[in-house]
């Protein structure tokens, strides 16, 4: 069996979560500058069994993609000639940050780690695979 990955997109940065390898459980993993993001997931690729990733889809509350998709289909665009042979899902990200934003401020972070948008978008992405882990055993 191999791990889903899950993606957080952003202009500047990606936060990016992994399953154990039975998928069960989604964990943060790190926070990666998009220019670097295909990079990051050669050698993770390369080091871990990955057989899905999980894209977030960012929509507002009427369901209208926000301007950064274009940059995420150009990603996954790339993506998918890297990586072949692994499937790609989109999932809906609605209120993933304002959720992440809310569990870090629950887990008794200091305010200085709280404000740091890589935690964020780390949360953000577990968030988002958890969800997606959810919804597939439905």
């Amino acid at each position: 069996m191999g791990q889903i990955i899950a993606i957080d997109y952003g202009k500047a940065r990606c936060g990016v979560a992994a399953t154990d390898d039975m998928k069960i459980i989604a964990s943060g993993l790190d926070t990666v500058e998009t220019r670097f993001l295909i990079d990051f997931l050669k050698k993770y690729v390369v080091e871990n069994s990955v057989e899905e990733v999980v894209i977030g889809l960012p929509t507002d509350l009427k369901g209208n993609v926000s301007e950064v998709e274009t940059d995420i289909l150009k990603f996954i665009e790339n993506f998918k000639r890297e990586f072949p042979q692994i499937e790609v899902h989109r999932f809906d990200e609605r209120f993933t940050s304002k959720m992440a934003s809310f569990f870090i401020s629950q887990s008794g972070k200091s305010k200085k780690q709280r404000q740091q948008k890589g935690l964020i978008d780390k949360v953000s992405a577990t968030i988002i695979l958890q969800n997606f882990l959810e919804q597939k055993t439905r």
